[in-house]
């Protein structure tokens, strides 16, 4: 369908500070609030708006063409959408893919999710390099009709993700196993077929193609749910141990998820891998602490430095906390920074197979630069069985 156009605004972004961004709304009608963030990412809308790393934020994004090769299943990181809207330079055209099935603006609609369109967001995304990731109200009545007061003081009311745990709202339910692999041409997602590693996944907010990741490089992975104990871990008699993205703040995930860490750190020489809050989770198991951004790294053209090799690795990156490279005890060894402000990107532990990375090397979106970690994670527990 084609989103119909009008002379009057239809939905409206209120910033707490009493900025207001007016446009042309799309998908869910109705009003949110959230964190505003911004990602550079020039594909993979549908998986950014479906990785749970999102949750309790609304993302713009600062290429214009967004919504123009429709949506189909097969994208989708999660069942849904975990972030809370969308804010576009350029309303979505009709379709021009061939995978494409549906509409973004039905996509929304159906997924509850907010969106709006004639934004300047180059405007946009210089105030929140400036100022920080801003408290936002985002709102969409066909109507055009807008309480800018009460917009502003919701925008003001929002808490923040700060102190907030979010891993518990989009882990998954209870344990699953999982076998598909990464998609390949003609087949598309093909089962595994041959296991080499039994891996449990600690599920902070996985997507779907780190799994798939996973089960490609050989391992037979068993999802658990982010309150996993360190006993439910060990009742599985894993080769190696996963440690997934996901959103929030990494000191309140961290309350549960630490000791189950430290259980395994302490109580057995298993492999540990962990990514993005992962990552987060086990530089807090190892003594370090983590820092809120000013406004995070949301694309998949992050610069990143492997200080073992020397390479510059081109990365997909989602988050808003960094782990403090500042705190980290002395047995642990800083590998990655970020060449865009040097903060911590990766670490290991001197002398064993745990190590974890702050990007998501799975890239979807983005560049393969960093799969090879999927592959030395397989690698490690090859070698421990020896």
């Amino acid at each position: 369908m084609t989103v119909p156009a009008t002379d009057r605004p239809t939905a409206c972004l209120a910033l707490a500070d009493g900025t207001l961004f007016y446009g042309m709304g799309f998908g869910a009608t109705g009003q949110t609030v959230a964190e505003l963030c911004f990602n550079t990412a020039m594909t993979g809308y549908q998986e950014i708006m479906t990785d749970p790393s999102y949750a309790g934020q609304i993302v713009t994004f600062t290429f214009p063409h967004i919504g123009n090769v429709g949506v189909n299943p097969q994208d989708d990181e999660t069942a849904d959408p975990f972030a809370a809207g969308m804010v576009v330079k350029w309303m979505p055209t009709e379709p021009s893919n061939w995978r494409a099935i549906q509409h973004i603006d039905d996509w929304l609609t159906a997924r509850g999710r907010i969106a709006i369109g004639g934004v300047d967001t180059r405007r946009l995304t210089r105030a929140i390099r400036q100022s920080g990731a801003p408290h936002v109200a985002l709102t969409h009545d066909p109507d055009g009709n807008f309480d800018v007061e009460a917009l502003v003081a919701a925008a003001r009311g929002f808490s923040g993700l700060e102190g907030l745990d979010l891993a518990k709202e989009v882990t998954c339910a209870q344990s699953y196993h999982w076998n598909e692999m990464r998609w390949a041409w003609p087949e598309g997602y093909s089962p595994q077929t041959d296991p080499k590693h039994k891996v449990v996944a600690v599920d902070y907010g996985a997507k779907r193609n780190i799994l798939r990741c996973l089960a490609s490089a050989g391992c037979d992975v068993t999802v658990l749910p982010a309150t996993a104990t360190y006993e439910d871990v060990l009742a599985h008699n894993p080769d190696g141990v996963f440690l997934s993205n996901g959103p929030g703040d990494p000191a309140a995930t961290g309350a549960y998820a630490v000791p189950m860490i430290r259980g395994v750190l302490d109580n057995t020489d298993l492999p540990v891998f962990g990514i993005c809050l992962g990552h987060q989770m086990l530089a807090l198991a190892l003594g370090a602490q983590t820092i809120k951004m000013n406004h995070g790294h949301h694309g998949a053209n992050h610069p990143v430095k492997d200080h073992d090799t020397g390479k510059v690795e081109i990365t997909s990156m989602n988050h808003g906390f960094a782990v403090d490279a500042q705190t980290l005890p002395d047995r642990v060894i800083e590998t990655h920074t970020s060449l865009f402000d040097g903060s911590n990107c990766g670490i290991r532990v001197d002398g064993r197979p745990v190590w974890s990375v702050q990007h998501h090397p799975e890239a979807s979106p983005g560049p393969q630069d960093s799969y090879y970690l999927f592959e030395r994670f397989a690698k490690a527990m090859a070698e421990r069985a020896a």
